[in-house]
C-alpha cells in the first residue's frame, strides 16, 4: 500500500488523495461496504471509528464517531449521493453533534474512486470543501498526515485475506 499522491486544488477547493493498493477492485471496495472493515482504517489508530448506521445505497445513510484517547468523541454523518459498486462512492459529509445535526456550517463532498492499477487497485479520495478557508484549515491541521497514518491502516487488514 503506496500514498502515491496527495494535491490540494484552492480552484476547485479539492483535497485528493491517492492510494496504491495490492488487492482487486471488489476487494478494495469492501475496506468501505463492510463497516467493521471500515471501523479499522478510517481515523488514525488514535481516534478509531466506530459505526453506528451503515447503509451504503443511493440515498442511504452512514453515522459514525471516532473517539479520541482522552475519550472525547468526533460524530459524522453522510448521505450516500451515489454508488457503483465496487468501483465508486460519492458522499456528502457533515460534522454533526451526538443527536446527528450538522455543527460545522455546511458539508463537505466527498468521491471515492477505485480503479485496477499494476496488479492491484489504486483508490482515489477527492474531498471537496466549502470554502478555501475550510480548505486551509483542513490542510493546517495536517490532514495530510492524518489520512496517511488512517490509510496506513488498509495494509494489515488487507494482509489478513493471505494469512494461513
Amino acid at each position: 500500500m503506496t500514498i502515491t499522491n496527495v494535491s490540494n486544488d484552492p480552484e476547485t477547493l479539492t483535497m485528493t488523495i491517492a492510494v496504491e493498493l495490492g488487492a482487486t477492485v471488489e476487494r478494495a471496495w469492501q475496506l468501505w461496504a463492510d463497516p467493521r472493515q471500515f471501523e479499522r482504517w478510517w481515523g488514525p489508530p488514535t481516534y478509531p471509528a466506530t459505526v453506528v448506521d451503515h447503509d451504503l445505497a443511493t440515498g442511504g445513510h452512514v453515522s459514525f464517531f471516532m473517539t479520541g484517547p482522552d475519550g472525547d468523541k468526533s460524530h459524522s454523518r453522510w448521505q450516500v449521493l451515489a454508488v457503483e459498486p465496487p468501483t465508486r462512492l460519492e458522499l456528502r459529509d457533515a460534522v454533526v453533534d451526538d443527536s446527528g445535526t450538522p455543527v460545522d456550517g455546511g458539508p463537505t463532498a466527498m468521491v471515492v474512486t477505485i480503479a485496477a492499477h499494476a496488479g492491484g487497485s489504486l483508490m482515489t479520495i477527492e474531498m471537496r470543501f466549502p470554502s478555501i478557508e475550510a480548505l486551509d484549515q483542513a490542510v493546517a491541521m495536517d490532514m495530510e498526515e492524518v489520512f496517511a497514518t488512517a490509510i496506513g491502516q488498509i495494509e494489515a487488514i488487507l494482509a489478513e485475506d493471505n494469512a494461513p
